[in-house]
């Protein structure tokens, strides 16, 4: 018979050894067994709470992102005057009911269909625009002086918060001899661009798109306020002003 034998304590040295080999499996195997199920659903793109799919949105300033929020986060930047690298997205709609907007300025500021939407990007320091087509908003070469030259007609358009609204326009055309001017948020903007994308066919959109323009701004009209005279901006709190009531729950900022 053959007997084997070790070193005194060299068997339990061997133990010790693999028991401390093993340690860091160890702890990642607990890790793993403890973490939480992923998460379903949209979240909150700053504190990571579950969010409905009709939520509200802050714009990234710097980085023109735009992100999706719980309502307590959106709270945080809705201050329009405060100089912070996030802006809450107002929630509110205006007319122009006296906008001024000829066939012949429409064909000035180059656009080549017939909407558009203006907004002043505070990193660039200027208005820049985009229109929708089949690989959605485009942005567009916008020239200075037209775009002067219709604020110049329209003053009431500096309304509009830089970076989170936009001046949604809808030029004149056959059937629509006056052109159509609204402040609106510019996530509503996107949405819209995205809508008309998956239905664009041709230069100019289609029937199709037509007919969903047409419903986008039949509910924009129904929730559009005209825009506040120089007179009631001086009396209405700020608050008001901005259109967004902090006690109202979110429903997200599309046209209902």
């Amino acid at each position: 018979m053959t007997t084997s034998w070790t070193p005194n304590g060299a068997s339990g040295s061997r133990v010790k050894d693999a028991a401390n080999d093993d340690a860091p499996f160890s702890v990642l195997r607990r890790i793993t067994r403890n973490r939480p199920a992923p998460a379903v659903g949209e979240h909150c793109e700053m504190c990571a709470e579950p969010i409905s799919d009709k939520h509200q949105h802050v714009v990234d300033v710097e980085s023109r992102a735009m992100m999706c929020t719980c309502r307590p986060c959106y709270l945080l930047f809705i201050d329009r005057n405060a100089h912070l690298r996030y802006r809450s997205v107002p929630e509110r709609y205006l007319s122009f009911p006296d906008f001024e907007l000829g066939s012949g300025q429409w064909d000035e500021l180059e656009i080549p269909v017939g909407l558009a939407f203006f907004f002043h990007n505070t990193g660039m320091g200027r208005t820049i625009a985009f229109y929708p087509g089949p690989a959605g908003a485009t942005e567009s070469e916008l020239p200075l002086a037209a775009w002067e030259s219709v604020q110049a007609r329209n003053p009431e358009l500096a309304e509009a918060a830089p970076d989170t609204e936009a001046l949604l326009i809808r030029g004149p055309g056959a059937e629509r001899p006056r052109a159509e001017c609204h402040i609106v948020p510019i996530d509503a903007c996107y949405e819209l661009v995205g809508q008309l994308r998956r239905v664009w066919r041709g230069f100019d959109g289609g029937q199709e798109a037509r007919e969903q323009l047409d419903v986008f701004f039949d509910k924009v009209s129904r929730r559009s306020k005209p825009v506040p005279t120089a007179a009631a901006r001086r009396t209405t709190p700020e608050a008001n002003i901005d259109g967004t009531d902090v006690a109202a729950p979110a429903e997200g900022n599309g046209p209902a």
